[in-house]
Order: structure tokens, then sequence, then C-alpha cells
């Protein structure tokens, strides 16, 4: 899971996000050349690194468009195989879960931040909660819950997205994981922006006690 999910392609079903093809048009999307010239992914990555997120642990990588932006500072998860294997062709340390479970980055508080981007919108608000509080003991006391989401143009873009989560949802995501909300604003553009332009998003930032 990543930002611009096979952006405009609706023939893609909730269980798409699994699939090789899935990663795969994301990749082919990232790729046009239009997009490379004009660099359309700066802004989204100045806005995770001013975030400031330290050693973060980015849960549904995707491709590891997140990861590139933390600059060797983020371990990525995802449970697509074909999307992991991208993201390491870049150098990043991207695993699935199983892989993530063996690796030597499984110690609590390891991490600063926990990033979830684009992720709890493909899922049911029980499923979203049980994913976070599995990587919760990953990050250290103080750390950082940060959750990323489509706003409306974005979230029609995408089939396999199944629910809209805006600030008051993901603000109820963070008090059930036990972070409190600490700061939330829409990147790029404001808030009204996002019923038109399909790359606006909700940014969260919560503290964990």
């Amino acid at each position: 899971m990543d930002y611009q999910k096979a952006s405009n392609d609706m023939t893609s079903g909730p269980d798409d996000t699994q699939k090789p093809e899935y990663a795969q048009r994301l990749h082919t999307f990232e790729q046009r050349r239009w997009k490379q010239l004009l660099d359309v992914q700066r802004p989204y990555r100045w806005n995770i690194r001013r975030l400031q997120l330290g050693h973060t642990l980015d849960v549904g990588c995707g491709i590891g468009r997140n990861l590139v932006a933390l600059s060797g500072a983020g371990v990525g998860i995802d449970h697509n195989p074909t999307s992991v294997q991208i993201a390491r062709s870049r150098g990043q340390h991207a695993f699935t879960p199983e892989e993530f479970s063996k690796s030597e980055f499984v110690k609590p508080g390891e991490f600063d931040s926990l990033l979830l981007s684009h992720v709890v919108e493909h899922m049911g608000g029980a499923e979203a909660i049980a994913l976070v509080r599995d990587y919760l003991p990953s990050v250290r006391a103080g750390g950082a819950l940060v959750v990323i989401t489509p706003q409306e143009a974005g979230f029609r873009t995408d089939a396999s997205h199944m629910r809209f989560v805006g600030f008051d949802e993901i603000a109820q995501l963070c008090d059930d994981a036990g972070a409190k909300v600490e700061r939330q604003f829409s990147f790029p553009f404001p808030r009204v922006v996002g019923r038109y332009f399909p790359y606006n998003e909700f940014v969260v930032v919560a503290r964990l006690p």
C-alpha cells in the first residue's frame, strides 16, 4: 500500500492490494515520463521529512516511496511480496509480515515512529486498530504514530478503498491505540481542495505515552 494507489484504475477490487499486478501498476504509474520530469513526489517527500520521524516503521510501505523519503531511516512492511521486491530493488529495508517477524528489527522500542500512509482506508475499523496494536510494541515510549489517508477525490480513484477515513476516524484510531493527537493538517492544499484534487491528504501525528 502506498501513495497514489493504482490511481484512476477503478477495475481493482478490495483484494487486489496483495496481487503482483497491483504492485506493478503502482510502479508503472510512478515511472511515467512526465511524472519523472516534474518530480511530482517531491512535495510528499518533503512533507515526510519535515515530520522528523526518526527511525520509522512504515506499515503498508508499498513499493517504498516513503522509505525513499526517509533516506535510510525507515523499515517497511507490506503484505504484497511484489511490492516488497520493488522496494528492495530501490535499496530499502522491506519485508513481508512473516519476514519481518523473523528479522533483526523485532525489538521492543526499536523505532521512533509508526507510519501508516494510505493504508487504513483499505480495511475496516477493527482491522485497522488490530494492525496498529500489532506493531506498537516496536515503537519506543513517547514515539509518534502517523496516519495519512486520501481525501474525497483520492478516495474515489481506487476501488480497493473500503471506507473513507478522515480526521475524526483517524483521531478515533489513535485514541484506541492509546496515542494523543498532537497535530492534524491537510496536505499539500487546504482541506476544501481534497474534494477535487485526488492527491490531497489527511495527515495526523499522534504521540504515544
